[in-house]
């Protein structure tokens, strides 16, 4: 039994002389051996060789058949503490197991005494064997028992790691990303594992972990009729079973240039995903060194794939929400963003991950009719269609307010009175800037909101100190609420950020963290607002875990100046009989400088009755402007400004009447015309083309 090699003699028979001893041990299942260790002869009495199986005659004596009867996984442990006996004690006591000639496997124990010579070599070893099946019965009985708690927790455990992985998902994404994690394939057994989803017709493979690259390309979105594993188990609504590489070849030929690359001993499952009785996908499993699927196995398997399903099923209608909600969203914000020389912008809105992914975040931007640039972010209270309602009418409000030219503080008071007025006990928080993208001049007034951050030309940055008011819709009946105007100069080269709470936000941490890592990601994100706007949502998101929207608006003034666009303006005040006449000259200089002399007569007529009309009906002075325009063609803008608020109105005009002709003129004259409130005053235009001539 100790290096099977071949006698160094010629074959023993194996068999000794019976005696009375030998026949007793016999009846009783035992026997006697005596093993010469130099020849490696091992010799057997009638009881030995029962017990290891052997008809009389048939041993040949040589230890090589001897391992023949035993069990190959045994025999390195049997040789190694024969060899560790030989070489330190003078016997040892063994059990093993021997397969006999009818296939059954039975429990045996040998226990030997070591002989030695005078040097203390071992030369022989005598003892005993007997037949141990009915001591260890019990034994392996237990072990049977263990065996089979062990398969049973297994299994559990296999639903329970799938579960574990599942609990947190929310997207489809998610859910195919936790069950093809290495770690999950490791707990459950698998070697491979691919996910597929019905989509028209078709099978779309989601998510995958150790399958061939090529098998995802040829096969993604395979058509439901074809003959393939995932779209079998979806069609039989069955799951399917594969045992055997030559099995796979046989039931789905298309797959064989592709099993070389799967090991040759496997097996795999393919489990339909059925959600409210409707297949919605299939998954399948591969297992390495497997050549069966015991009934309980399968049993666990077809129950791993119903969880599976549900978790699916809830990412599907939760991606479903997510996109019904994120187009409303978008329809709910401006389309289109103003294009404004001297200034680059970007502005990005990021639904919540959170179960209908709608908020009340919003950012908007528009010109004004003096050339100034409104931005404006602001925050609906809520996570529902109704506050995506309330936030569409209110960015409306804050739109028409800022674009009738008022004060920022009175769009942010009538704002707040508007949303006090829609009685939906949903307050809102806004910040809006105005800017002159001439000078860099910036006026900021904040509701309840957070302040912008501020990154300088030279890359420091820092929340500039905005005083603020009170969350807009909290306006007490018949009560102006007081919201200061901060005035600052944004430099050519500095960079403003306007955001909604949620882009600093997380839900255990304090906000001076979100705060200050903001100020982080601004000094070390690009230059283009793009590109910086990119970075500011990945970058916080890691911190924020998207719980809530985020509305963001990054707006930037290019280093270099931009050429002014041309423009006269002169002011008119009615103590001054001189003011007019010099607002003539002046304009007609400026149409010299414009090439548009042709304009001249007309444009000096209309000038004249626009800032006639604004001196009488007016206690102040009067602004005239000119600024070419090219609509389709070269042209004229003309306007003037004073502060009142009462639009002119055209009267009938007789013969006799010296006035009332003023607007009739216009109407005549210029090519269009229009009254916009500015704050307390007005400004009337009118705009003239050569076009007309």
């Amino acid at each position: 039994m100790y290096r099977f090699f071949e006698p160094k003699g010629g074959h023993d028979t194996g068999k000794q002389p019976a005696a009375p001893a030998q026949v007793a041990l016999a009846v009783n299942g035992m026997g006697t051996f005596n093993w010469d260790v130099a020849d490696g002869v091992m010799r057997y009495d009638d009881g030995g060789l029962a017990v290891m199986g052997f008809r009389p005659g048939e041993f040949d004596g040589r230890l090589a058949t001897l391992g023949e009867r035993m069990l190959p996984s045994e025999l390195p442990t049997i040789e190694g503490l024969v060899d560790r006996a030989l070489k330190e004690r003078s016997g040892f006591s063994l059990y093993f197991r021997v397969r006999h000639r009818n296939g059954r496997l039975r429990w045996t124990h040998t226990q030997g005494h070591i002989v030695r010579d005078t040097q203390g070599r071992p030369v022989r070893v005598i003892g005993i064997i007997r037949d141990a099946s009915q001591e260890l019965r019990a034994v392996d009985q237990t072990e049977q028992l263990r065996q089979a708690r062990d398969d049973r927790r297994r299994q559990a455990d296999i639903v329970g790691h799938v579960s574990d992985a599942l609990v947190p998902t929310v997207t489809v994404e998610d859910v195919a990303e936790a069950l093809t994690t290495t770690r999950l394939m490791e707990r459950v057994g698998a070697s491979s594992i691919i996910l597929g989803l019905i989509d028209n017709g078709r099978m779309e493979l989601v998510g995958s972990n150790g399958v061939p690259e090529d098998l995802i390309r040829d096969f993604h979105l395979s058509r439901l009729s074809e003959p393939l594993p995932l779209t079998e188990a979806v069609r039989t609504r069955e799951a399917v079973f594969v045992t055997s590489r030559t099995e796979f070849i046989e039931r789905y030929p298309a797959l064989a240039p592709y099993l070389t690359k799967f090991p040759e001993a496997a097996a795999a499952v393919y489990l339909p995903l059925i959600a409210h009785d409707i297949p919605i996908g299939a998954v399948g499993l591969t297992y390495e060194g497997r050549a069966h699927f015991p009934q309980d196995e399968r049993t666990v398997l077809t129950a791993l794939g119903k969880v599976i399903a549900q978790s699916l099923q809830r990412a599907l209608l939760y991606d479903q929400e997510h996109e019904l909600a994120a187009g409303l969203q978008t329809a709910m914000l401006p389309g289109n963003l103003p294009h404004v020389p001297g200034l680059l912008l970007a502005t990005r809105y990021q639904p919540t991950r959170a179960r209908g992914g709608i908020g009340g975040d919003w950012y908007d931007a528009l010109t004004l009719p003096d050339g100034r640039f409104a931005a404006v972010v602001g925050d609906v209270q809520g996570h529902d269609v109704t506050a995506a309602a309330v936030m569409g009418q209110l960015r409306i409000a804050l739109r028409a307010y800022a674009a009738e030219g008022h004060p920022p503080t009175t769009v942010m008071a009538r704002a707040s009175a508007f949303l006090a007025e829609l009685d939906t006990d949903r307050f809102a928080t806004c910040l809006l800037a105005l800017l002159d993208p001439r000078t860099g001049a910036i006026a900021i007034v904040r509701a309840g909101h957070p302040e912008p951050v501020l990154r300088r030309p030279d890359g420091t940055c820092v929340w500039l100190d905005v005083p603020g008011g009170l969350p807009l819709g909290l306006t007490r009946s018949g009560a102006q609420p007081a919201y200061p105007v901060s005035e600052t100069v944004l430099e050519p080269g500095s960079t403003l950020v306007m955001c909604t709470d949620g882009l600093i936000e997380a839900r255990a941490e304090d906000l001076d963290q979100g705060r200050g890592r903001l100020l982080d990601a601004l000094v070390t994100g690009p230059a283009p607002p793009e590109d910086l706007a990119n970075h500011l949502l990945h970058t916080m998101a890691a911190y924020t875990g998207e719980e809530d929207d985020v509305a963001l608006l990054v707006l930037k003034r290019s280093p270099g100046r931009p050429d002014p666009a041309p423009r006269m303006e002169a002011t008119i005040t009615p103590a001054d009989p001189d003011a007019l006449r010099a607002a003539r000259r002046a304009l007609r200089t400026a149409l010299h400088d414009w090439s548009l002399d042709a304009l001249s007569d007309t444009a000096e007529l209309l000038a004249c009755e626009l800032a006639t009309n604004a001196l009488l009906h007016t206690a102040g002075n009067a602004t005239l402007t000119a600024t070419p325009v090219r609509n389709g063609g070269r042209g004229l803008r003309l306007a003037v400004t004073d502060t009142s608020p009462a639009s002119p109105r055209r009267r009938a005009a007789t013969e006799e009447c010296t006035s009332g002709r003023g607007l009739v003129l216009i109407e005549e004259l210029a090519s269009t015309w229009g009254i916009e409130p500015r704050g307390s005053g007005k400004t009337v235009w009118c705009e003239l083309s050569l076009d007309q001539l």
